[in-house]
């Protein structure tokens, strides 16, 4: 199939925009939204360009977004990055587990109702978050011993023994060594991506439009539903603790 070279030009254009902010909306950019969208033919090389580049390229909204693949390393991130960037020096796969654990229960309190949105709050106490998580690995050891954890694919001895290892300190600590400053870390990664803003003098999380889009279009989608899992397990695949 050829192509004109105004829609090429047009296309790159878009998924330049797309690579550099991950993002092209509507009111920032309405020139290529509307290339975009009114555009078989636009539409298309974008999504080609993001599927050569192990890329999805969806629209939800407003917005069009660039998500990468679960095993991009370009656009996105390995699990050793991960590891780096949330979790304290010299952490193990149990730091790694708990921080992936932390957005999972981010997302639950967040995240579980029906209709037109799946957002049930608008607003998560930092505080409450610290506890939440506390009592989800208290129920998840009580409700599964070790053999039944790694049945289900959820390591919760594990994890609560990464959270109980870090020390409880004042709401302002920056250590990843305190859950003060282990979760500080996690919430300001997950606002760096757009996800999420955290309120400091607050001590008060929100969700962002990009992440509401998400949960509504993507995530809660039971056809995307084993995916998620995939990404969020503790497979018996992974490297173990030394």
């Amino acid at each position: 199939m050829s192509y004109e070279n105004e829609d090429i030009q047009k296309a790159q254009e878009i998924f330049s925009v797309l690579v550099e902010k991950h993002e092209l909306s509507e009111e920032a950019n309405p020139s290529l939204y509307r290339a975009f969208t009114q555009s078989a033919e636009v539409q298309m090389l974008v999504k080609q360009q993001g599927e050569f580049s192990r890329c999805d390229i969806e629209r939800y909204a407003d917005v069009i977004y660039l998500i990468p693949k679960e095993d991009n390393l370009y656009f996105g991130y390995s699990r050793q990055e991960l590891k780096e960037r949330l979790c304290r020096s010299n952490a193990m796969n149990r730091d790694y587990y708990l921080a992936m654990f932390v957005i999972l229960v981010i997302l639950v309190e967040f995240y579980d109702g029906q209709g037109t949105s799946a957002r049930t709050r608008d607003f998560l106490r930092t505080g409450d978050l610290q506890n939440k998580i506390s009592s989800y690995l208290k129920e998840g050891c009580d409700r599964y011993d070790r053999n039944e954890q790694a049945r289900v694919g959820m390591a919760f001895s594990e994890m609560q023994h990464a959270w109980e290892s870090l020390r409880s300190d004042n709401a302002l600590s920056r250590r990843r060594t305190t859950k003060e400053g282990f979760l500080y870390n996690i919430l300001h990664f997950l606002e760096e991506q757009g996800l999420i803003a955290y309120i400091e003098k607050d001590e008060m999380i929100k969700t962002m439009p990009k992440l509401d889009h998400f949960m509504d279009w993507n995530l809660l989608n039971r056809v995307n539903y084993e995916r998620v899992l995939s990404v969020l397990r503790h497979t018996g695949e992974e490297e173990s603790d030394e």
